[in-house]
């Protein structure tokens, strides 16, 4: 589970970044982009992490 902590983490990064060299997002409001952004991707590797996993009665 760690790993895929640091890549929605290290994701997050990238987008913020991107929107910050297209002058989508100014430096001085980084800190509630990030966290909008961050909480955005979270929810959605986990929502479809938990979709692709298959449950114990299919195993069998």
């Amino acid at each position: 589970m760690k790993s895929i902590d640091e890549q929605i983490l290290r994701t997050t990064k990238e987008i913020v970044v991107k929107f910050i060299e297209l002058g989508r997002l100014s430096p001085s409001n980084i800190h509630e982009a990030f966290r909008d952004i961050h909480f955005t991707v979270n929810k959605t590797v986990k929502e479809q992490t938990t979709k692709t996993e298959p449950s114990d009665d299919s195993r069998e």
